[in-house]
C-alpha cells in the first residue's frame, strides 16, 4: 500500500512526463525556498510556469484543494526562483495546476489563478 507521500511523487512524475512531452523544459523539481515550495518550475518559449499537482483519488476532490493560501506562497517561491536564476527576469511568469488521480493522465490547466 502506498503512502500519500509516494502517490504524491509518483504524481510528480507523472506530471513532469506529460509536461516534457508538451515541449516544457523542466527548470526545477520540488524548489523548496523559505516562502514555500513549488512542485514543478518548466520553462516553455518565453513563459517560466510554477506548477501545482494536485493528487487526490478523485479529480474533483483535486481541483478544490488549492487554497488562496498557497497561491501566494507558490508565487513568493516563483519570484525567489526568479531572484535566484536572473536569465529568466523578462520572462512572462504564469501559474499552472494539473490534478493527477489514479488510471488517468494528468490534466494540465494553465493560466489557473493570478499572482497579487
Amino acid at each position: 500500500m502506498r503512502t500519500s507521500h509516494q502517490t504524491g511523487l509518483a504524481a510528480e512524475r507523472l506530471c513532469r512526463l506529460a509536461l516534457r512531452l508538451k515541449f516544457y523544459r523542466i527548470l526545477a523539481e520540488r524548489y523548496k525556498t523559505p516562502m514555500g515550495e513549488i512542485d514543478i518550475v518548466a520553462l516553455r518559449g518565453n513563459t517560466v510556469v510554477a506548477v501545482e499537482v494536485k493528487s487526490r483519488a478523485k479529480r474533483e476532490f483535486a481541483a478544490e484543494s488549492l487554497s488562496p493560501h498557497q497561491q501566494a506562497r507558490i508565487a513568493r517561491a516563483l519570484e525567489n526562483f526568479i531572484q535566484r536564476h536572473p536569465r529568466f527576469a523578462q520572462a512572462n511568469l504564469r501559474f499552472n495546476v494539473m490534478l493527477a488521480s489514479p488510471g488517468c493522465w494528468p490534466t494540465h490547466i494553465k493560466n489557473a489563478w493570478l499572482a497579487e
